[in-house]
């Protein structure tokens, strides 16, 4: 008999994964949601605060992104599974305050990454697939393949920052809509930026190569978190060179069990 639920269950994966399998994407993720929303209104669940993605959002929009333009526009042709079938979470928390008077809400990280993270990499996310990369080229001496021109931005939040804010989410925030965690547009970084502060936080001495055959993806999809400011004006995020920092340092001390 659960009063509070964090739903972070879902089909996940990176690029070259979502664009293969997106008729998967769509299916498992709508049948998850579906049962952990329905299920926690059976079970009379006070709240729910489910995991969205800044990929929901419209590929043809203007930025910075805010949470009031989910529904704007189609998302991205090459993951378009796990992005409609993310929104539909905002629908169903809708529908369920609404119908049955639900506080059931959603949270919509940027590119989340630190320890215990997925560093697979073929269906890993871009951070710690190339945190992998890099560790295997270090080990091989071999060059640093990054997949695509290295120029699409993103926003990438620590994981240790996010649990922190969901937390504050389950807690403080009760609006049904949803809510963006993410550093400030000023924090964004390109791939090949995020790459470099990993070659320097694992020493790595070898040749970076840009695989421009390989597709780069959504070139930006800046985040506003005004809102987020609006309720924590004063929240400090980790630095990103510091936390792929301790990233990378938990990857090489828990190379054998991490998940890969």
């Amino acid at each position: 008999k659960p009063t509070h639920v964090i739903h972070l269950a879902a089909m996940v994966g990176g690029l070259f994964k979502n664009i293969r399998y997106n008729l998967d994407f769509w299916r498992r993720n709508i049948h998850i949601n579906d049962n952990v929303l329905h299920s926690a209104y059976e079970t009379g669940v006070r709240k729910v605060v489910s995991c969205l993605s800044t990929c929901i959002f419209p590929d043809k929009t203007t930025y910075p992104i805010d949470e009031s333009m989910i529904h704007n526009g189609p998302p991205h042709s090459s993951n378009f599974g796990y992005s409609y079938a993310k929104r539909m979470i905002d629908i169903q928390n809708r529908a369920y305050f609404e119908q049955h008077g639900c506080r059931f809400t959603a949270v919509i990280p940027t590119n989340v990454f630190g320890p215990h993270d997925n560093f697979n990499i073929e269906d890993g996310h871009v951070l710690p697939g190339l945190i992998h990369k890099a560790y295997l080229a270090k080990q091989t001496g071999s060059a640093l393949t990054i997949w695509g021109t290295g120029k699409p931005r993103r926003q990438f939040i620590y994981s240790l920052d996010l649990a922190r804010l969901f937390l504050w989410v389950l807690r403080e925030y009760d609006e049904i809509q949803p809510i963006i965690l993410s550093v400030g547009e000023e924090d964004e970084v390109s791939i090949r930026e995020a790459a470099e502060a990993i070659v320097e936080a694992m020493d790595f001495r070898g040749e970076l190569v840009f695989d421009t055959t390989k597709a780069d993806g959504q070139f930006k999809k800046t985040a506003s978190n005004a809102k987020l400011r609006h309720y924590l004006p004063s929240f400090q995020f980790t630095p990103f060179r510091q936390a792929v920092k301790e990233t990378c340092a938990w990857f090489s001390a828990n190379y054998a069990n991490a998940r890969k």
